[in-house]
């Protein structure tokens, strides 16, 4: 059931916490650091593309990043030294570890540059739900294991994994920005959104919090844990 109160939910599911990544775990949108840093000049119009529906995320995400001029090592380096988590993630993950809940990054962006985030900020454990990559020979290799049955074309699916724990009985509370968390906003029990996400939820009639950090979600988790333990 779709709902905004954390208060209300039936203490026999467990929580789950999900996190879309850039722009929302990330304070920046990561992807889009490294392309401007290292990308194809024409790497906008590629976006652009993809803004006006000419083509899908997987699609943008795969041209762009085939012509970007850096190995793994080095744009991992660069967004150690440039990106960083928002505030409280890692208060949230602590709490979280300490309760047993599991929490985790559901994005579609790519794990290298993921995990070399999580790990300069000392949270390299989280577990994260993304596109799989292989550099090799100058070449990137994509795999896409969290799709929609059929739709596997469309790449990974933030709401596939979404009720994937709520087919194991999960309470899932999620946090995004974009239009690619749209289809977990709509499943999730709770959701926390800000920009453009926000945005279409209101025009859908979805309910969310709005989010600034992670000290909202961490504070509906622990109210959620009290209300279930009455």
């Amino acid at each position: 059931m779709k709902t905004t109160d954390a208060n209300s939910a039936n203490g026999r599911m467990h929580p789950v916490v999900l996190t879309d990544f850039d722009d929302t775990a990330a304070a920046q949108n990561v992807a889009e650091m490294l392309l401007n840093q290292f990308g194809d000049p024409y790497w906008k119009d590629v976006r652009q593309s993809f803004r006006d529906g000419h083509i899908s995320l997987k699609e943008y995400q795969e041209i762009t990043f085939r012509n970007i001029k850096a190995d793994r090592a080095t744009m991992q380096a660069y967004v150690k030294d440039h990106a960083n988590l928002r505030p409280y993630f890692r208060e949230l993950w602590g709490f979280c570890q300490s309760k047993g809940i599991h929490m985790a990054v559901v994005s579609q962006g790519l794990d290298f540059y993921i995990q070399a985030v999580l790990d300069t900020e000392k949270v390299g454990k989280v577990p994260v739900y993304a596109v799989a990559t292989e550099f090799e020979d100058g070449e990137i290799t994509y795999h896409y294991n969290y799709t929609i049955p059929g739709k596997e074309s469309a790449g990974n699916s933030k709401g596939f994994v979404v009720e994937s724990f709520q087919k194991k009985g999960a309470y899932v509370f999620f946090a995004g920005d974009g239009h690619s968390d749209l289809e977990a906003a709509r499943v999730a029990n709770v959701t926390f959104a800000h920009r453009n996400l926000a945005d279409f939820c209101d025009g859908e009639n979805i309910p969310y919090h709005p989010f600034e950090d992670f000290k909202g979600i961490l504070v509906a988790v622990r109210n959620y844990l009290l209300n279930t333990q009455k």
